[in-house]
């Protein structure tokens, strides 16, 4: 009897090897005739051989795919050139802070979306695996989601963190080195990362906040800053005289060279913004970078109190009226 080359025996199926649903079952029985080594053969070689060209398609499958998630993080993190508000060391140093915070969160979503492919491949690729070795994975299917929905109600606030974390990183609500307030808590954000937030305040304390517990963001970083100043000056005083007075202040601030890469726009005072019961609050306010209000508040706080020393204008002081009780009656 000729030996059967092995297209012939890919034809057709033996009715001992349906069962193994298996061709190398197949070519060993029409090779030898021996169902308990066609068997043994499917076992030994043939199912093998089949889980490793699934864990290789597997691999294939992830490799591709993670190429092409990197191939959109470096076009993420690549953007688009930002306008030119200012010239000077501060404007740099804010154009490398956003291109640093948009690589960081291209690279954060990348990493996220890399292991979400790897996991899903690797789940299907086991499943497919139990398959092969003939077992029904209907049930397995079934628990699995079972013990989803166990896990989803046990660890809600988890992922709730997780799901409220991708989206501050998604929409660069915050970022390294943003100064935020976060309802509770505000400070010098240092790390941000799926399941908190970790941020510094003034006094030194590190807070760590769950991004699930975070119902609203105050940036003050993004962009740019806007310090508001607003000075009381007496009733006495002319006010169209303090404004003007102000503004020549402020034009002076804005012409100085040490800060004129700090304030992008020229000041403006707004005019009187309250009458309290002992004095008048004029409103001044600039347009600076980010994070550089404190800086230019403080400096123009110190100019305008030298300014109104020279020009005799006076600040007011709070005041209390003593009245002596009447004398009693006789």
């Amino acid at each position: 009897m000729s030996v059967p080359t092995v297209p012939t025996a890919l034809l057709s199926m033996p009715d001992t090897c349906r069962d193994t649903d298996s061709w190398t079952c197949a070519v060993v029985y029409q090779w030898t005739d021996n169902e308990a080594l066609a068997h043994a053969a499917a076992w030994i070689i043939g199912k093998p051989l089949a889980i490793a060209w699934l864990v290789v398609l597997g691999l294939f499958a992830r490799w591709v795919l993670v190429k092409v998630i990197e191939r959109l993080v470096a076009r993420a993190a690549t953007g688009m050139v930002p306008s030119r508000l200012a010239k000077g060391p501060f404007f740099d140093q804010t154009v490398e802070n956003g291109a640093h915070r948009r690589v960081q969160r291209a690279q954060t979503m990348g990493s996220l979306l890399k292991s979400i492919v790897t996991g899903l491949i690797f789940v299907v690729v086991v499943m497919m695996s139990i398959s092969e070795l003939g077992y029904d994975i209907a049930p397995l299917i079934a628990s699995a989601g079972i013990v989803g929905v166990a896990l989803g109600f046990g660890a809600q606030s988890l992922v709730k963190d997780f799901l409220s974390g991708i989206f501050m990183i998604f929409e660069d609500q915050v970022g390294v080195g943003d100064t935020v307030n976060l309802g509770e808590a505000s400070g010098t954000v240092e790390a941000v990362s799926l399941r908190v937030t970790r941020l510094r305040d003034v006094d030194g304390t590190v807070w760590y906040v769950r991004n699930g517990e975070i119902i609203r963001v105050g940036n003050q970083s993004q962009n740019w800053s806007r310090s508001v100043l607003d000075i009381a000056v007496g009733y006495t005083e002319d006010i169209s005289r303090v404004s003007r007075i102000l503004k020549e202040v402020a034009h002076d601030l804005w012409e100085d060279e040490a800060y004129r890469d700090r304030v992008i726009e020229e000041p403006e005072v707004w005019g009187v913004q309250s009458l309290g019961p002992d004095s008048v609050v004029v409103r001044v306010v600039l347009k600076t970078m980010p994070q550089q209000q404190w800086v230019v508040g403080r400096e123009m706080r110190q100019r305008i109190k030298a300014r109104f020393d020279a020009e005799g204008i006076v600040m007011p002081t709070p005041r209390m009226v003593w009245q002596d009780p009447k004398p009693p009656t006789t």
